[in-house]
Parts: C-alpha cells; sequence; structure tokens
C-alpha cells in the first residue's frame, strides 16, 4: 500500500512531480507548502479570491481573503523561493456556494458551505487550473490523508484526531483524490507550529478561523441581509401543541438545538426543535425532542468503487464536531439513502451533511433532507 500523505516522508516516485498549492496566509498551508517543496516536487502558490469584502460588511483587512492574509502567502512562498498568483473565482464562489448557502438558510436549514466550497472551488476549479498550468497534483493544508490500495484512492481521518477535516472533504471524488496531496495528514498542529517557526515563516504564530470566511463574525443572518437586501418577516414562536409563545425576528436566526437568544420566558428551557417555513413558525421543546434516530439525506455520494445498492452497516456522524455512532444505512432511488442509528442523536439538522466512515476510511455521504420523529 502506497501513502500519497506527507506528513512523515515522500515516495521517491513523487518527485519530479509539480504541484499547485492553494495558500491561504495561514500557518496550515505555509506548511503545507514548506513539506511538498522539502519531498523535491516544483511548486506554484497560489490564492483564490473568492468574494468582495464589501458583499460580507466587514473591512478587507478583517477576512479570509484579506489584503495581509495575501501579502502573507507571498511572503512564505518568497522565503521558500516559489512563484505566486492570487486567481479570480468571485463569479464561481457566489453561484456554487454563497447563493446555495442563502437559499438553504431561505429553506430552514443550517448548511456547511465548506463542502461545497471544496468540492467545487478547491478541487473542481483550482484542479483546471493546476492541470491548465501542467501540474501533477493540487495541495492544500487539510488534515486529512489518503492512501492508494489496490488501485483505488481512499480518505482518511488525519492522524491528528482534534485537527481531522476529512468530515468537509466527503463529497470529493476518486479521481479528485488521486491528484491530491495532504501534507499535514500525520502530524499534529504543534508540529506544524514548530516546522512554520523553524522556517520563520510570518504565520507561525497566525491565529486560526473560527467561522465561515465570508461570515467573519458568526452573523449568518446579518450577512443573508445585506447579501438578499432585505428583511424577513416576524413570526410567532410555538410549542409543539401548536400554542403561541412569543414572537421570533425571522426564521433565518435560528437553528436546531438553539436554546440561547431566545428571548422566550419560560418556566424550564426551551430549545428550537424544528422551523416551519410554510407557517413562518419556530417550534420550541425540551432537550428530548431533539434526539432521533433517522434522518435521510440526498446527493447520496460514494467516493471511492460503486455505491452498494442494498443496505450496510457503518458509522456516521450528523455535523463537523459530532463523533461518529453506529448506523445502518438504506440506499433509496434519486441519490437518497436513509440512515437509522443504533441510539437516537441530538438535534440531527437539515442541511448539514451526515458523513458515513469504516474506522478511519470516509465512505461518502449527503446533506441531510428531512429528519425522522421516531
Amino acid at each position: 500500500m502506497y501513502n500519497k500523505d506527507m506528513g512523515d516522508n515522500m515516495n521517491l516516485q513523487e518527485k519530479n512531480k509539480s504541484a499547485l498549492i492553494a495558500m491561504s496566509g495561514g500557518v496550515d498551508s505555509s506548511v503545507a507548502a514548506a513539506l511538498t517543496m522539502e519531498a523535491g516536487l516544483d511548486c506554484h502558490g497560489c490564492t483564490m479570491r473568492l468574494y468582495e469584502n464589501d458583499m460580507v460588511g466587514k473591512d478587507i483587512f478583517d477576512t479570509c481573503c484579506s489584503i495581509e492574509d495575501t501579502k502573507d502567502a507571498r511572503a512564505v512562498c518568497d522565503r521558500l523561493g516559489i512563484d505566486y498568483n492570487i486567481y479570480h473565482y468571485e463569479i464561481e464562489f457566489r453561484e456554487k456556494v454563497i447563493e446555495p448557502f442563502v437559499c438553504s438558510y431561505e429553506k430552514g436549514e443550517t448548511p456547511n458551505p465548506c463542502i461545497r466550497c471544496n468540492k467545487y472551488l478547491k478541487f473542481d476549479i483550482l484542479y483546471q487550473k493546476a492541470r491548465e498550468l501542467g501540474c501533477d497534483y493540487i495541495v492544500t493544508g487539510h488534515y486529512a490523508r489518503i492512501e492508494e490500495r489496490d488501485g483505488h484512492f481512499y480518505l482518511l481521518k488525519a492522524k491528528d484526531a482534534n485537527k481531522d477535516q476529512s468530515y468537509v472533504l466527503y463529497d470529493l471524488t476518486e479521481e479528485q483524490l488521486r491528484h491530491t496531496l495532504f501534507p499535514l495528514g500525520n502530524i499534529s498542529k504543534p508540529e506544524v507550529r514548530e516546522i512554520a517557526q523553524k522556517h520563520e515563516f510570518v504565520t507561525s504564530h497566525k491565529s486560526e478561523s473560527q467561522d465561515i470566511c465570508f461570515v467573519p463574525d458568526g452573523d449568518y443572518a446579518g450577512m443573508i441581509r445585506r447579501y438578499r437586501n432585505k428583511e424577513y418577516p416576524k413570526g410567532n414562536f410555538v410549542d409543539k401543541d401548536g400554542k403561541i409563545l412569543g414572537t421570533h425576528d425571522g426564521i433565518i436566526n435560528y437553528t436546531i438545538g438553539q436554546r440561547r437568544g431566545l428571548g422566550i420566558p419560560a418556566d424550564r428551557r426551551l430549545y428550537v426543535t424544528k422551523l416551519d417555513v410554510e407557517n413562518n413558525t419556530v417550534i420550541l421543546a425540551d432537550n428530548e425532542d431533539l434526539f432521533k434516530r433517522e434522518v435521510v439525506i440526498r446527493e447520496f455520494h460514494w467516493i471511492t468503487g460503486d455505491a452498494p445498492s442494498k443496505e450496510f452497516r457503518c458509522n456516521a456522524k450528523i455535523r463537523y464536531k459530532h463523533k461518529e455512532q453506529p448506523a445502518t444505512v438504506f440506499p433509496l432511488d434519486n441519490r437518497m439513502a436513509r440512515i437509522v442509528f443504533d441510539e437516537p442523536q441530538r438535534a440531527a439538522t437539515a442541511g448539514q451533511s451526515a458523513v458515513l466512515y469504516d474506522g478511519d476510511i470516509v465512505l461518502g455521504g449527503g446533506i441531510i433532507d428531512s429528519v425522522g420523529d421516531n
């Protein structure tokens, strides 16, 4: 078995190859570039310019597409002695990521835009740019691994469980994996910092962003209002029996499992358990009402080989920080599947992705379309 990750070492057969490195201006992509260089590949750095800052209502210095970040990315490339370019994909990002993100919220869902960005921008459009430039691989600073087994390429969790990002990569294809390198797959974040300090990168002590790149302040509803240039109508908070409990500020402000910011006086803790877009109501109930055993996913994607046509066992996780749980998956028609967990799971949310695992291997997954009542 040949391991394509470069955290521990690089196979000699990778020499005399070239790579286009996605540089965010952060420490992870900086170290990914350094490791790729040390492995003997011909490297080319780039930053993808994905949106205009006035769209997110933030200063041009305050987001991950900021002038400061591109300056840092260029400084790292200069230190490594590799060329650096900025590529503009604002139109593609708006069409493939921002518009679906906003539409999903308007449908009462809570989407994860990083998954679509990886699928359509970083590992599709950027892959096409790499081919255009004559590069064999694209390289990113994701914490994940790729392994080749018997001629097939598999996506695996990172060695550092605390940093593993395989969840947001489940929608990649085997062909994309074949032409991708994840240098950080076998090393920890402290080791990444150490390597950056050794190289004296300007990014070595840079903090990590915890928010969606185009919503740097975490105010999703505010970003959506600015993007649509409209306000969303208030409606009723109701209990599960339909009794009106108060007034909400617009459905885009809420997500399943939310407790804070409801402004509802009650003698017990209440949680958002359902968003009824058709009637513009937000249903509040007890914590125990958040636990469900079944979800149905759409856009069911299988990474390597043929997707099973019959039910199968695996582990599944229903959001990024969720620990995967044992479940049975029942494939359905039209790229859909039903996932039945052995035990009820808390706050499964339409719009999030359910990702399937077999040990460390990522099998695939899909977007949660609906949540069962039992």
